[in-house]
């Protein structure tokens, strides 16, 4: 695991500021902000890496759709007549691949993995995956209205005076509500539903019922 200073953070938003349009940005600190409110809930040795990892996730987020096939192209990354009916999901991948050639510094699988799954989401997610995805869906620059509603059942919920595993089961129920949400606007949208998205449900429900 690399070791990520504040310098190195500063630098990183400097960086990222200039590529991004100043919506965007404000939303890439909101994450930033916002994940690092959960790492001190669930992780807080990981905070640095998940810092970096948001403030990464939407790195060419505003690249166009043939832009994003160019990149894809670029990386060897395969797209599918699905993701062409789904390009929002290409960005994540494009962001991925990005990061070891431009902030190489960054490369760490943790980073790359969180800033990889942050839309769509998949089977057997790890913590700091789920945690940027979380972060994703509801830091406070977010105003729609499945944000919102998200945002606050996770923290009317108290998460800071949960004991860990009341704590862990509010995460695990916040994220199976995201992904409903989430396929009920695609199917209301006519827009495919990635299979990593359904996996990733499924496997939230199979652990619910565990517990």
């Amino acid at each position: 695991m690399i070791e990520i200073t504040e310098p190195m953070l500063d630098g990183l938003r400097e960086a990222v500021f200039l590529r991004l349009s100043p919506k965007r940005f404000r939303h890439t600190v909101a994450v930033e902000q916002m994940v690092a409110r959960l790492c001190a809930l669930y992780c807080p040795e990981q905070t640095p890496l998940l810092r970096a990892a948001a403030l990464l996730h939407d790195l060419t987020k505003e690249r166009t759709p043939a832009e994003q096939e160019t990149l894809c192209a670029a990386y060897g990354l395969p797209v599918t007549p699905q993701d062409r009916l789904a390009p929002k999901t290409l960005h994540a991948r494009t962001a991925a691949a990005m990061i070891p050639e431009e902030f190489p510094q960054f490369a760490d699988e943790v980073i790359l993995s969180a800033v990889r799954w942050h839309t769509t989401g998949r089977g057997d997610m790890t913590l700091t995956e789920q945690l940027l995805y979380l972060a994703d869906y509801i830091d406070q620059s977010r105003t729609y209205e499945n944000c919102v509603i998200l945002r606050r059942y996770f923290w009317g919920a108290g998460p800071q005076d949960l004991p860990p595993e009341q704590r862990a089961a509010l995460l695990r129920d916040t994220l199976i509500l995201s992904f409903d949400m989430t396929i009920r606007d695609l199917l209301a949208e006519r827009t495919p539903v990635a299979p990593e998205t359904v996996q990733a449900r499924n496997r939230l429900l199979a652990e619910a019922a565990e517990h």
